[in-house]
């Protein structure tokens, strides 16, 4: 989300970013080409191309583009119609590659060791110092693709009951929007195989990313100390020259962006199409105004949690997605929840049926009972593994972002 002169209240406005794949239209093999479509566009070799509301930006490696609200945007609502309309103008744009969009949490046979190519234009000595850090090619640096969504605050009040609420939502919200099963053609074992590789690539400085569960903090003062003086400290034997910047370096799976006035979620991966990211979208940012207004419990209650309780129900998730049983009684009572134990897609059922108690968020409805994309794909795939049966799976789903239409399998079968 763009700087601004005065920063916006909560839920006053939001930012999104959508992370795609360019691949072969033929073989649906990854294409390092993100260059030269901006350089179609604008006639040189640029980092950002804007097209009124919504702006498309390079990242790290060259076979990833992302698309993004243009600053914050008032509502969610219709979100979804810009961005496929960007995601029809880029495909078009790619034609004459033999090249497209492709979406899904990770590249499913990709191989980052001999297939990544960093970014070498604006902003490469950022890129290339992370790469000799870090070294870029594994799975967690080059092929993950994700969704985030940028919440505005004002001060340290609003900052402490958005972080609070943002904290305690996060362990489940893999359950609804894991994408990512396969990796090297296989299956992996986790349901969100992006976040579990996401979590092991900087171990090298482990203050980064600490537990992705952000920690108990709750002012800017706080946070700086607790966090960015410990990322900058412990990052300086390695960036001597200052280039890397606290804010990009750090990497919880929410994070605090200050200089914007704003959180940024970064644990949602990237769905089947614009509908269904915007829809996730909007049942997390009902569910954290609940949270903010103290609906479904208090303030302090939620302050309370230590990132360590959190970060156990997370990784479970990650790993068994929406059949994960929660049996933390105190984490079900936070969203009024009095069973002993409960799915993570039943607690996603209670959830929704308060946040969204009109229905009309259809989406998200399909998504508890059909399963998260993740599982939609192993259910379309039953026993056939084969790069045959991947490559006809990709191909519906490159199909779904290109008409913004949601995988449903058991619909055709």
């Amino acid at each position: 989300m763009a700087e601004q002169k005065r920063n916006l209240h909560l839920f006053d406005g939001f930012g999104v970013e959508m992370e795609y794949m360019i691949v072969s239209r033929k073989g649906l093999n990854v294409l390092p080409i993100a260059d030269k479509l901006f350089k179609q566009v604008t006639g040189e070799f640029v980092a950002d191309v804007y097209r009124g509301g919504i702006a498309w930006s390079n990242e790290l490696v060259s076979h990833v583009i992302e698309i993004k609200t243009n600053g914050p945007t008032a509502t969610l609502n219709g979100l979804d119609k810009p961005f496929h309309e960007n995601i029809q103008e880029i495909n078009r744009l790619l034609a004459p590659f033999d090249a497209m969009l492709l979406p899904g949490g990770a590249h499913p046979w990709m191989d980052p060791y001999k297939e990544t190519v960093i970014w070498p234009h604006e902003n490469n000595d950022i890129y290339e110092l992370y790469n000799r850090i870090f070294d870029c090619r594994g799975h967690g640096w080059s092929n993950l693709q994700s969704t985030h969504i940028n919440l505005p605050f004002q001060g340290d009040e609003e900052f402490a009951r958005l972080h609070a609420a943002i904290r305690v939502l996060l362990p489940i919200i893999p359950a609804l929007t894991a994408s990512s099963p396969i990796l090297d053609g296989k299956l992996s074992g986790f349901v969100d195989t992006r976040l579990e590789t996401y979590r092991h690539n900087q171990e090298k400085v482990p203050s980064i990313a600490g537990k992705v569960v952000p920690e108990q903090l709750f002012t800017q003062a706080e946070y700086d100390k607790q966090i960015f003086q410990r990322i900058r400290g412990d990052i300086n034997s390695y960036d001597t020259d200052g280039i890397l910047d606290q804010y990009f370096l750090n990497s919880r799976g929410a994070i605090a962006r200050f200089d914007r006035g704003a959180i940024e979620i970064r644990i949602i991966d990237i769905q089947e199409c614009p509908a269904a990211d915007i829809a996730v979208l909007q049942v997390i940012v009902a569910l954290l105004k609940e949270l903010v207004n103290e609906t479904l419990c208090s303030f302090e209650e939620q302050k309370s949690w230590h990132e360590d309780d959190l970060a156990a129900i997370f990784l479970s998730v990650v790993k068994e997605g929406s059949n994960y049983t929660i049996t933390n009684r105190q984490y079900l009572k936070l969203f009024g929840m009095e069973q002993k134990a409960a799915t993570a897609a039943k607690c996603w059922e209670h959830l929704v049926n308060m946040a969204d108690k009109d229905q009309s968020n259809a989406i998200v409805r399909a998504i508890i009972a059909q399963g998260n994309l993740s599982e939609r794909m192993i259910k379309h795939l039953g026993q056939s593994f084969s790069h045959e049966a991947l490559l006809g799976l990709y191909e519906e789903l490159a199909g779904c972002l290109e008409n913004n239409t949601m995988f449903l399998p058991s619909a055709k079968r």
